[in-house]
């Protein structure tokens, strides 16, 4: 009887449903996420601000809604998108700080919603006989294995890591993760079998839309991603034969077709704005110049002591669950793979340095990319020799090409803030393996005794650790973040900015200052730039370069003081006490010494020297 009931259940698990697919439980789950993830944001914004980074953001995406053009009227090393939709954000609500926090807000609860599908979407099981099975209902005790829910458990550590948790202001990087997510979520959704030209031009377009977001980021997703269509074509025109897993000829040979009319658009955009010339010097060979890391710096993210205990761990468990088929090995794999995890929580309660316990998080990611990788290409081989190549297979791949170039960046510490849903679609892609199907017969593979409990483990470490990586926001101790009374800034312009210091305060003396003593229509040069001055005043930026760091700033010297003298700038103004824990100035001396003999000391504020032109 008891084995009547099962079939049973086995058969009601794999009926399609009739209901919508996006039911009531959906709509709570994505509320909740999209509460949670938002919430979080905007209490990060209401204590911390890194003035650095908010004032490159505000004064060039202001200087743009002004109508000057970046890479043509001043140099600018990123991509335009994030600018352009913070300009658009001014024009239509004004010069207003919360706005772009209630951007952000947006932002990253929309990608942690898109993230949780598009793991759904990769762990809901598949059968040769269909395009895709609807969602499984599993009944009595397996219920809690179903793939919603797994999904919902990896999605869950993303309220409090989403691409806007850990660096709560408009920023390039979470911009880009966010165009990245829709573009995969177009991928997956592509139907499958028959041709559909407009959703597979509207594809390739989204494709195309990171790349002006971040280079190191779009650049190889975009590659990737042109490879893969390439190749479920290849494969097609190798087999003669579709499968129904596999979008159409016709809609993949569509998405390439919007992928190269998006990409010939942007390119007649900068032809008449900025030039092609100045957008591929500034964004590529100048950026690379000063950012692009060597092949050393790269592999120092595998260097991780960790992992000379944790890869014999995972290899063990995969070695027990494709060769052993009793249950007590399903429960010791399980067992293994969780180990990595349990091991940062441990080391959360025995370790009360707040670097270690960031260190110790972060030290799973080479762990994560490792067996992504191995398993990644292991699929891609097996479907090749097998001739099942299918969309599916190739989309971990697009994942770790993405993740990868944003390493180039700042590599494992300083990258990783706006990629933590990409980590999790990368394990999605590993449960959803532990639950494949058969290759033999095309039956579906016993569900793995503990997975509900791998994937609460992972979802516990990442909500525990990564709230408090977050929270502590060591990812931002560049800057002096916990020290002294939480001030908030009086300037209308910058309504909802506040962080611990005296720089606000500071920064609102200078503002009161230059409105009473300082004519709006002479340049200033502020030294470092750190704050969001011609935001927050509404003045016109009248000197190329506004933040001064070896990222932005091409002048050596002598340059910048000849810059100085022809630009008739009429007001030097140097900050003393600077929010980063460092003066990023090149050759800050220097510089100074060039430009003493123009100018004369004005008056000194609380943080800030001001000197006239003589």
């Amino acid at each position: 009887m008891g084995g009547v009931r099962a079939r049973c259940a086995s058969i009601v698990c794999m009926t399609p449903r009739t209901t919508p697919r996006w039911a009531l439980g959906d709509s709570l789950a994505a509320a909740a996420l999209f509460a949670a993830t938002a919430a979080f944001v905007l209490w990060q914004n209401s204590r911390l601000a890194v003035l650095w980074d908010a004032s490159y953001l505000l004064d060039t995406s202001w200087r743009i809604a002004l109508g000057q053009h970046p890479y043509r009227d001043f140099p600018l090393v990123h991509a335009p998108l994030t600018f352009l939709l913070q300009a658009a954000v001014i024009r239509l609500t004004g010069r207003v700080f919360f706005h772009h926090v209630l951007y952000a807000a947006a932002a990253g609860a929309l990608a942690t919603v898109l993230t949780w599908r598009i793991a759904l979407r990769t762990l809901e099981p598949r059968m040769p006989s269909q395009p895709r099975v609807p969602r499984v209902r599993i009944l009595g005790p397996g219920h809690a294995q179903s793939p919603w829910t797994l999904s919902l458990l990896l999605a869950a550590p993303l309220t409090v890591l989403g691409i806007y948790s850990i660096f709560p202001v408009p920023f390039y990087d979470c911009d880009c993760i966010l165009a990245v997510l829709v573009a995969l979520f177009a991928l997956q959704r592509l139907p499958s079998g028959g041709a559909s030209p407009l959703r597979g031009a509207l594809t390739g377009a989204a494709l195309v839309l990171p790349l002006f977001f971040k280079q190191n980021i779009g650049l190889p997703f975009l590659l990737s991603a042109l490879a893969a269509i390439l190749l479920l074509l290849a494969a097609h025109a190798l087999t003669r034969t579709n499968t129904q897993a596999n979008p159409a000829p016709p809609t993949l040979l569509a998405v390439l077709a919007g992928a190269a009319a998006a990409l010939l658009a942007a390119a007649l955009l900068l032809h008449l704005t900025a030039g092609v010339h100045n957008y591929l010097y500034w964004t590529i060979h100048f950026a690379a110049q000063r950012r692009l890391p060597g092949l050393h710096d790269m592999l120092l993210v595998f260097a991780e002591p960790a992992l000379l205990w944790q890869l014999p761990l995972a290899a063990a468990a995969l070695l027990l669950l494709t060769r052993v088929r009793a249950p007590w090995s399903r429960r010791l794999a399980c067992a293994l793979l969780a180990a990595p995890f349990l091991w940062t929580l441990l080391l959360l309660a025995l370790d009360s340095d707040v670097s270690d316990r960031a260190a110790d998080l972060l030290a799973l990611w080479p762990l994560l990319l490792i067996l992504a990788a191995a398993h990644a290409l292991a699929s891609l081989g097996l479907a090749i020799a097998r001739r099942t190549l299918a969309l599916a297979t190739l989309l971990p791949l697009l994942l770790l090409a993405t993740i990868f170039g944003t390493l180039l960046s700042q590599q494992l510490w300083g990258s990783t803030y706006a990629i933590w849903p990409l980590l999790v679609l990368l394990v999605a892609g590993l449960l959803a393996s532990l639950t494949a199907q058969n290759p033999a017969n095309d039956a579906p593979a016993p569900q793995p005794i503990g997975l509900l409990p791998l994937a609460a483990v992972f979802s516990a470490t990442l909500l525990v650790c990564g709230g408090l990586y977050a929270a502590g926001a060591e990812r931002l101790s560049y800057a002096q973040l916990q020290q002294g009374p939480l001030a908030r800034s009086t300037a209308p312009a910058l309504r909802g900015m506040a962080t611990r210091g005296p720089y606000l305060p500071a920064f609102d003396q200078l503002l009161r200052f230059a409105a009473a003593e300082v004519p709006r229509d002479d340049a200033l040069l502020l030294l470092p730039g750190e704050n969001p001055f011609y935001f927050a005043t509404g003045r016109t930026p009248r000197f190329p370069v506004l933040l001064f760091d070896s990222t932005c700033d091409p002048y050596s010297p002598a340059q910048l003081a000849a810059q100085v003298r022809d630009r008739n700038v009429r007001w030097l103004i140097l900050e003393r006490n600077l929010q980063l824990t460092a003066d990023p100035t090149p050759q800050r001396d220097a510089t100074l010494q060039l430009l003493a003999p123009q100018f004369t000391l004005y008056r000194s504020l609380d943080n800030y020297d001001v000197y006239r032109r003589r």
